[in-house]
């Protein structure tokens, strides 16, 4: 199975943000808007070193029932949140998917 990697993207507004992809290509974790490239390059590090300890999730539910997570880092600051799923059980087998892939090093600039 392919392993994870992340998209960095350009916005129309000119802001910068990322998705972490599992290796079928899902998204499993957004980022959210960051002025510069380089901020949101710091972002993907901040992924990658709170990712592997399950103690930086939060599963959280919606207003409409859902459920979602959010991974902090060690300064308690949100650095992604997680797509909507069904069940709090979707929503921790999210956060599994985001620990075993957050650590990846493949990044990849769509920023061009």
């Amino acid at each position: 199975m392919a392993n994870g990697h992340y998209d960095l993207k350009k916005a129309k507004n000119g802001q910068f943000h990322f998705n972490l992809k599992a290796g079928n290509g899902e998204i499993i974790l957004t980022s959210e808007m960051y002025a510069s490239k380089a901020s949101a390059e710091n972002g993907i590090t901040s992924v990658q070193t709170n990712s592997p300890d399950e103690a930086q999730y939060e599963v959280k539910p919606s207003k409409d029932g859902q459920f979602y997570f959010v991974l902090k880092a060690k300064n308690h600051q949100v650095i992604g949140i997680s797509e909507m799923y069904t069940t709090e059980s979707a929503s921790k087998k999210g956060v599994q998917s985001v620990v075993k892939n957050g650590a990846s090093t493949d990044i990849r600039d769509l920023t061009q």
